[in-house]
């Protein structure tokens, strides 16, 4: 911690338990959060429909979306238990000093350790760059085998009881290995990338390895729907037709800078449905969900499309991206502060001070601010769902916007009676009744 911090609060910081508030934050949260989903299951029982949605769902889409949710709460409290549990675990255990220096033995057996006759050839940094690609690797690996049972129960068991479930197990595994492909192939130069700036640009590093990010956010903005979603999903542009037409046209009438639109099979793997657009200023493409235009009319899929479009004309896809720059930024920031500060690591049991490690522990420390921020952004994103549906109406689709976002509702069994609380806290969308 940098000498104004110490002179500003004194030594009390210096014995402070770090990792029992940690613990102690997860727990609140925790309590928190089951609070509000036995508040939302407790309406969710409730056999009578709200009046909102009397005119827009029967008896039984009601009964079926309740289904729904429910079960997926039921989820969420065992999944939140399970990794309130792995924290505790972990934390207690001193589970992350002792994966540090399973990461280093390895680095060691390979003949880059510290008292290695090849030691001379790589600098100090470069070995614990390695050290750190290697443990955040097997990290990521661990979390993904760890997450394993839970992920195949709500993909195999409750996506499936509900019908929305498509995929088979074994394209899940392929996903899965694609994944850690993926990360690593990405990761390694990233994570090695920024380790090094941190290392070589001293006490400014901040700024330095926030430039580096957001220069590596923006190529993935552009290569990630390119190059990576096609290796999950095949796009298909849109066939001539009367849909293509009126989008077209659409387009046209508001100066919408469209290059293509794309039919994505989301069908392979889930029947819920969706549409968005993507690409950089006058290349914008558009992609929609064959499962949405298997159960929605021409209008109705252009009335979704205002919407999204109302999102472009806000600027809230680069309202998001400047908000997203500037808490990394500070985030940076206040990491440069307690990068070097001992007590913080001692706290977590561990003897040395690692860069990557430095952040993982900022990350714990720093999350009650995060979860303040998350709520905000969730607040944020709601207004911005109501602005861009007054576009979608303000361009004359009131009706077919309405009736195609309750078509969206109710095939996706969405939920149709939220407790405000829940609501507020939990969902990046306003709900249907809402809208």
């Amino acid at each position: 911690m940098s000498s104004a911090w110490r002179s500003a609060f004194g030594k009390i910081w210096d014995t402070f338990p770090y990792q029992n508030a940690v613990l102690a934050f997860a727990c609140c949260t925790y309590a928190w959060e089951t609070y509000l989903n036995w508040r939302q299951f407790s309406r969710l029982r409730t056999k009578r429909r709200p009046k909102a949605v009397e005119e827009i769902s029967s008896a039984e889409d009601y009964e079926k979306a309740g289904g729904y949710s429910r079960d997926k709460l039921l989820y969420s409290f065992v999944h939140d238990s399970y990794d309130l549990v792995e924290l505790f675990i972990t934390l207690s255990l001193n589970l992350g000093p002792k994966f540090w220096a399973f990461s280093g033995d390895l680095i060691s057996a390979a003949g880059y350790g510290t008292n290695n006759e090849r030691s001379p050839a790589l600098r100090r940094c470069q070995i614990k760059i390695l050290q750190s690609v290697l443990f955040a690797f097997l990290s990521l690996v661990a979390s993904m085998l760890a997450e394993m049972p839970l992920s195949l129960y709500f993909e195999f068991v409750i996506e499936a009881r509900h019908g929305f479930n498509k995929q088979t197990l074994g394209l899940f595994l392929t996903d899965k290995i694609k994944g850690i492909f993926l990360g690593t192939l990405i990761g390694i130069p990233v994570l090695s990338g920024a380790l090094y700036i941190i290392r070589v640009a001293g006490d400014s590093f901040f700024f330095y390895v926030w430039g580096f990010m957001l220069v590596f956010q923006l190529i993935m903005v552009v290569i990630f729907p390119t190059l990576i979603q096609p290796l999950f999903n095949k796009y298909t542009p849109l066939e001539d037709g009367e849909l293509k037409t009126k989008i077209n046209v659409l387009a046209a009438r508001i100066r919408f800078p469209l290059t293509k639109i794309f039919v994505v099979d989301g069908s392979k793997r889930s029947s819920h449905s969706n549409a968005y657009f993507y690409g950089f200023f006058g290349n914008k493409r558009i992609v929609l969900f064959d499962t949405l235009l298997a159960h929605s009319s021409v209008e109705e899929v252009c009335g979704v499309l205002a919407h999204e479009i109302g999102h472009w004309f806000h600027n809230h896809v680069l309202q998001g991206l400047v908000i997203i720059q500037l808490q990394m930024l500070v985030q940076f920031y206040l990491f440069n502060e307690f990068i070097h500060y001992t007590p913080l690591y001692a706290s977590f049991g561990y003897d040395s001070q690692p860069i990557l490690i430095g952040y993982l522990l900022f990350q714990y420390i720093f999350s009650p601010v995060n979860t303040l921020l998350n709520f905000s952004m969730n607040l944020l994103s709601r207004k911005n769902e109501f602005q861009a549906d007054a576009y979608a109406k303000k361009l004359g689709y009131t009706d077919v916007l309405r009736t195609a976002l309750i078509k969206l509702h109710v095939k996706n069994l969405g939920n149709l009676n939220p407790d405000s609380w829940y609501s507020a806290w939990s969902y990046s969308h306003p709900p249907l009744v809402e809208r």
